[in-house]
């Protein structure tokens, strides 16, 4: 038998390599590369044009049955996965250390559990008595959910596979898990990769809706190999700095639902508590005009998210390079605002730093927020406050002019339940009942309104 080569396979980016060597040609990173075999060239050129079992065909216009849904008990996490659990579907939940996932997945097992389902939470990083602790502190230790601590993929898989089935099981974390089929250890690329397929594989064979528990990496993106978000069915990501209360739940990927939807949460004593006013969030109780500060009806998804957006400018003596700094929002487009307002607008914020920021750490990349941080900016740079009970909205092109955007009468809506009376928006935007829309044409425009330019 032909000796198996051997190759190298980066454990941050999973690119491969012919020899070792310190640093990785595709990320960059250092002391990363890890042996691994490969296959043989006998193995290579046997086809595999006979040999297997005849597939079956069905065609697309097959009449099937919607899948039935699980609730979790809890509307906002049903919310981001679409409505709630699908019966056979792997999801992989990540975040950053202590943001609550454990606490999430553990809220949602017990109400699961209290239902009368089988549910079974795999911990692969505290003892039993952990959990446990945690579960009572968090009022759920009454919950009859089958709790184990266990790191091997053969001996979870031989445990479930003793009786029926559970209808939801957590593994937390994958990162954690280990196979014995194939070398390496827990959360090398190989391993993560390996383990997390026979856990899906267990998962839509059997029925079981799967729960992973996924690291993420300094830049905020899951660890391990990519291929493990194309494996899975749906990848929620986690949000929120942990000096914030709030807690907000994206769906990047989902295949039985949208990934325009969030889930908002606030960390409480008792857990994870749902928002079901987001916008009590991310505005402050003005009770006087403020410089530089403008409200912008954000839409996640189909939920309007009314956030704030405050601006400063700070005139330079010097001839020093004035400093842009954001937070929450994209960088380059805080420059093409700034552009617009100088080309098109006549106004010079090239002897000025400017700050933005989106209040209550959240961050906002759609494109109509554009006409709110214009706004923002010069109210800043000219010091004249917007009226508290004014939103904006609307796109911004390089031109200068202002385009209408998507749902706009949505915006209106639920800035009129939140006592909002009147609106600086694009034109052709449709007005609701409670709240008075005022149409721009282009930025200048609205630089004159607010500068009293006639």
């Amino acid at each position: 038998m032909a000796k198996a080569k051997r190759k190298y396979v980066c454990q941050a980016c999973g690119s491969e390599a012919n020899r070792w060597q310190g640093q990785c040609d595709d990320c960059g990173e250092w002391n990363t590369l890890a042996e691994e075999a490969s296959a043989t060239v006998f193995e290579l050129k046997h086809h595999l044009h006979s040999g297997g079992r005849s597939v079956e065909l069905s065609g697309l216009n097959t009449d099937i049955k919607l899948p039935d849904r699980a609730s979790t008990g809890i509307a906002e996490f049903d919310r981001a996965l679409g409505g709630g659990l699908v019966p056979g579907s792997a999801t992989l939940l990540g975040g950053d250390p202590g943001i609550g996932k454990s606490t999430l997945l553990l809220q949602a097992a017990a109400n699961l559990a209290r239902r009368g389902l089988s549910v079974a939470y795999i911990s692969g990083e505290e003892a039993v008595d952990q959990v446990r602790l945690r579960a009572r502190r968090l009022g759920l230790g009454d919950a009859p959910v089958q709790l184990a601590a266990a790191t091997s993929v053969r001996d979870i898989l031989t445990t479930m596979g003793k009786g029926a089935p559970p209808a939801l099981l957590v593994i937390d974390s994958i990162q954690t898990m280990h196979s014995d089929l194939i070398e390496g250890a827990p959360g090398t690329v190989s391993q993560v990769r390996a383990s997390a397929q026979e856990l899906i594989r267990f998962a839509k064979e059997r029925g079981s809706a799967l729960m992973l528990v996924g690291h993420v990496t300094k830049d905020g993106t899951i660890a391990g190999p990519r291929v493990l978000e194309h494996m899975v069915d749906t990848v929620l990501a986690f949000e929120g700095e942990r000096s914030h209360q709030y807690r907000i739940l994206r769906a990047s990927k989902n295949r039985f639902g949208g990934t325009d939807e969030i889930g908002v949460f606030a960390m409480a004593e008792e857990g994870l508590t749902e928002v079901g006013n987001p916008s009590a969030l991310f505005l402050t109780d003005r009770a006087e005009q403020v410089t530089g500060a403008t409200v912008f009806p954000a839409l996640e998804g189909t939920r309007p998210v009314l956030v704030e957006i405050q601006a400063l400018t700070v005139r330079l003596s010097s001839g020093a390079t004035p400093r842009r700094a954001v937070v929450g929002w994209d960088s380059g487009r805080l420059a093409m605002i700034l552009a617009v307002l100088e080309a098109r607008c006549g106004l010079s914020f090239s002897t000025a730093e400017v700050y933005l920021n989106i209040a209550g750490g959240y961050r906002i990349s759609d494109p109509a927020a554009d006409l709110a941080v214009a706004a923002a900016l010069v109210s800043a740079l000219a010091e004249r406050p917007l009226p508290s009970d004014a939103v904006l909205f609307g796109e911004v092109a390089l031109s200068g002019e202002i385009r209408p955007v998507a749902h706009g009468a949505l915006r209106l809506k639920e800035s009129a339940k939140l006592g909002f009376s009147r609106a600086l928006v694009p034109p052709s935007v449709k007005g609701q009942s409670g709240i008075s829309t005022q149409e721009f044409r282009t930025l200048a425009n609205l630089v004159d309104h607010m500068l009293g330019r006639h």
